[in-house]
């Protein structure tokens, strides 16, 4: 009825992974996370709930989509996505595969059509779901530690957390490395909105958690042993550089922009 795997547990002969209940957990956190901050914005909590299983179906979607476009080297045949090869393989899930780009992308755009269809300010619930996102995502990271997967170069360090030991080698912990980032990420999008305040625009959150998240991943990607190779670049080391500045040129750009000065009316004159 019940049983205990190295990757997993079995109830009633289906096989749960790990992984998979990692993922269910960030999501639940960082919802329950992004509930709160709704509420101390005097927005209703319950809308979290409302949007969440549009947010977790399109967000699958597209992490899946996002790692059968961009694999890593080491699931290449010969040089080709393997994918390409046999495309049914792109819907056998359950062996693995996500990236957390392509669920940021979709999950964002299910928020789009949700706002639109609400009529609810779509930068103000990006906002509002920023640090509930870079939560589940930091906690999602231990997901690759039960796979273990997605390590860094091979290190003489044996501590665990900052290293961990497959096959008998030491590899860097980089899972653990971007667990602590997207941490340090959330503590940042709590504490600016209360810190700064009106001077902070609707968007503003968001485009400082896709900066800030944008570094870190973009740093990991050296010291990763993988890598997703397109056209001979690593894609998604190159997709963050971009994602970084795009975001500190939005974030400087509507900063910069001068409120227009109200005209006086000076009684007994005409303006034209």
């Amino acid at each position: 009825m019940f049983k205990l795997a190295s990757d997993g547990i079995v109830i009633f002969g289906l096989k749960i992974y790990f992984y998979a209940l990692v993922i269910i957990t960030g999501a639940l956190l960082g919802s329950f996370l992004a509930s709160k901050e709704a509420k101390r914005r005097g927005y209703d909590p319950d809308m979290i709930w409302d949007v969440l299983p549009w947010l977790l179906i399109a967000g699958i979607i597209g992490a899946r989509l996002w790692h059968v476009l961009t694999p890593s080297s080491s699931i290449l045949v010969n040089g080709v996505n393997p994918y390409f090869i046999h495309p049914l393989e792109i819907f056998n899930i359950r062996q693995g595969g996500l990236g957390i780009p392509g669920a940021v992308i979709f999950g964002v755009i299910a928020l789009w059509f949700y706002a639109r269809r609400k009529k609810i300010s779509f930068p103000i619930w990006l906002d509002i779901i920023a640090p509930g996102l870079a939560l589940a995502q930091g906690i999602g990271r231990w997901g690759n530690f039960f796979n273990q997967e997605l390590y860094g170069l091979k290190t003489n360090v044996t501590w665990f957390p900052f290293a961990v030991k497959i096959n008998n080698e030491y590899y860097l912990a980089t899972f653990f490395y971007e667990f602590v980032w997207n941490l340090l990420n959330m503590a940042l999008l709590l504490w600016l909105p209360r810190k700064l305040g009106d001077k902070m625009k609707p968007g503003d959150n968001f485009l400082i958690y896709m900066l800030f998240y944008g570094v870190g991943r973009f740093l990991l990607e050296f010291i990763r042993l993988e890598y997703s190779p397109i056209a001979g670049i690593n894609i998604n080391q190159t997709i963050m550089g971009i994602i970084v500045v795009v975001s500190t040129a939005a974030l400087i750009v509507r900063h910069l922009k001068k409120k227009e000065p109200a005209v006086e009316v000076v009684e007994g004159t005409h303006q034209e």
